[in-house]
C-alpha cells in the first residue's frame, strides 16, 4: 500500500500538468546546459554552421511545436468528451491518466520551451562559438524526440478513445483494483465479521466519498492512544452525518479524532485506486448505455460480459494474504455478493428482453462458478434471478430456449 511521499509522488505523476512541468523545466535546463558546458570542454568544438542557421531552425520548432500541442490539447478534449457520451464519466479519468497522450502532450511543450528559450538566449549572445555548436546537436536530439513522439501520438490517435479502449482500459483498472481486494479484502487489518463494534464514532468534517484509507496511520494512531479501531467508511463509501469514519473503541481522547480523519482520504467523486466496486461499476454503466433504446447495441453489453468475466476469474483466482499487519485495526470487506450485483444487476435488468444478451450472461455465470465452485452459489442466484427477470419480457419460444440453457449450464 502507497502511503506518505511515495503515494504523493505516485498521484502527483498521473496529473498532465505535473508531467507537463517536468518536461519543460528539462527542456529549460537543457538549451542553457549547452552555454554553460561550451566553456568547459577542454578542446574546441566548433563547426561552420551558416549565419543564423541555429536560430531559423529553433523558429521553425517553436511554431510548429505551438500548433501541434494546440491540436493535441482539441484531440485529448474531444476523447475525454467522447467517453463521456459513449461510455461513462466514470470512464474519463482513466482516460486522463493515459500515460502516451502525457507524454505526447509533454514533450510538445518542452520542444516549443525549448526552442523559445534557445531563441532568446541566442539574441542575447548567452552561446559563445562552442556553446552555438553544442546548441546544434541538442537541437538535432530534440527534433528527433518530437518526430518519434509524434509518429508514436499519431499511431495511439487511431485507437484512443474508441469503446473497445475504453473497455479495456475501465477492465484494466476493475482488475488491478479487485485483485488487490480479492489478495487482503480486509487490506492487511483484521477483518470484521457481524455487528459493528462497539465505541465512539469519529465523522467527517465535511461530507463526500472516501478514496483512500491509510492503514498504517490509523494502526499507528490506536497505537498511540491504546485503543482498537474499526474502519466503517472503505473507499467506495459515502461519509457523512449518518456513516462515520471510523469507530474507536476504548479510552478515547478528543485530540485522536485529528489523525483518524487525517487517515481517510475525501473527495468529490469516487477512484479506481482503492474502490473494488468502482470498476464493476463502469463496465456495468458502459453496458448498460449500450441496451438502451436510444443505443440500441446488445454486441457491447456482449462484450462488457466478457470483461466482467475475466476480471471475476482473475479475482476469483487471486490468492488470498491471511496476515494481519495491522492488528489494531478492523475493516469489513466487501462481499462477493455485492461485487456480483454491481456488475451484472444492469445487464440483467436492461438487458432482460434480449435472447442474446441473455444466454451470454448464463454461459458467463456458469463459467464463473465452475471457476470457483466454493462460491458457485452466488453465482447460481445471479443466473436465476437473470432468469426470472427475462421470463416477463421473452415471448414464451425465446423462455423455453434460454429455459434449456440454464437448466443445462447449472447441471
Amino acid at each position: 500500500m502507497k502511503t506518505g511521499l511515495s503515494r504523493f509522488l505516485f498521484l502527483l505523476g498521473k496529473k498532465v500538468w505535473a508531467r507537463a512541468a517536468v518536461f519543460t523545466l528539462m527542456a529549460v535546463a537543457f538549451a542553457l546546459a549547452a552555454g554553460f558546458i561550451g566553456g568547459l570542454l577542454p578542446f574546441r568544438l566548433v563547426i561552420d554552421l551558416g549565419q543564423d542557421s541555429v536560430g531559423s531552425i529553433l523558429q521553425i520548432i517553436a511554431s510548429s511545436m505551438l500548433a501541434v500541442t494546440t491540436f493535441s490539447i482539441t484531440a485529448m478534449v474531444t476523447v475525454y468528451s467522447s467517453a463521456t457520451t459513449i461510455a461513462t464519466p466514470r470512464a474519463t479519468q482513466l482516460m486522463v491518466e493515459d500515460t502516451t497522450s502525457q507524454n505526447a502532450l509533454s514533450t510538445f511543450v518542452g520542444g516549443f520551451t525549448f526552442s523559445l528559450v534557445g531563441i532568446i538566449a541566442l539574441s542575447t549572445g548567452y552561446y559563445g562559438d562552442q556553446g552555438r555548436t553544442i546548441l546544434f546537436f541538442g537541437t538535432l536530439v530534440m527534433i528527433t524526440i518530437i518526430v518519434v513522439t509524434l509518429l508514436r501520438w499519431i499511431a495511439h490517435l487511431s485507437t484512443f478513445g474508441r469503446m473497445s479502449d475504453i473497455i479495456d482500459r475501465v477492465e484494466s483498472a476493475a482488475t488491478t483494483s479487485l485483485s488487490a481486494y480479492a489478495e487482503s479484502p480486509s487490506l492487511g487489518a483484521n477483518p470484521l465479521g457481524g455487528p459493528d463494534r462497539q465505541g465512539t464514532p469519529v465523522f467527517a468534517e465535511k461530507p463526500g466519498y472516501v478514496v483512500f484509507v491509510d492503514l498504517p496511520m490509523l494502526d499507528q494512531a490506536a497505537a498511540d492512544a491504546d485503543v482498537s479501531i474499526q474502519v466503517v467508511a472503505t473507499a467506495g463509501r459515502v461519509a457523512d452525518a449518518t456513516t462515520p469514519l471510523a469507530i474507536v473503541e476504548g479510552e478515547t481522547e478528543t485530540k485522536l479524532q485529528a489523525p483518524i480523519r487525517r487517515a481517510f482520504r475525501i473527495a468529490a467523486h469516487r477512484t479506481y485506486e482503492q474502490d473494488p466496486r468502482l470498476g464493476v461499476i463502469a463496465l456495468a454503466e458502459i453496458g448498460s448505455r449500450a441496451l438502451s433504446p436510444a443505443t440500441n447495441d446488445p454486441g457491447t453489453a456482449i462484450e462488457i460480459i466478457g470483461a466482467l468475466q475475466r476480471v471475476f476469474a482473475a479475482t476469483l483466482t487471486t490468492t488470498r494474504d491471511v496476515d494481519v499487519d495491522y492488528p489494531l485495526v478492523w475493516v469489513r470487506s466487501v462481499t462477493l455478493e455485492d461485487l456480483v450485483m454491481d456488475a451484472f444487476r444492469p445487464l440483467s435488468r436492461d438487458g432482460a428482453g434480449i435472447l442474446e444478451v441473455q444466454m451470454r450472461l448464463q454461459k458467463c455465470f456458469a463459467a464463473l462458478a465452475a471457476t470457483a465452485p466454493d462460491q458457485a452459489d452466488t453465482f447460481r442466484a445471479a443466473a436465476t434471478l437473470a432468469l426470472q427477470r427475462s421470463s416477463t419480457k421473452l415471448d414464451d419460444a425465446d423462455v423455453a430456449v434460454l429455459d434449456a440453457l440454464h437448466r443445462r449450464l447449472q447441471s
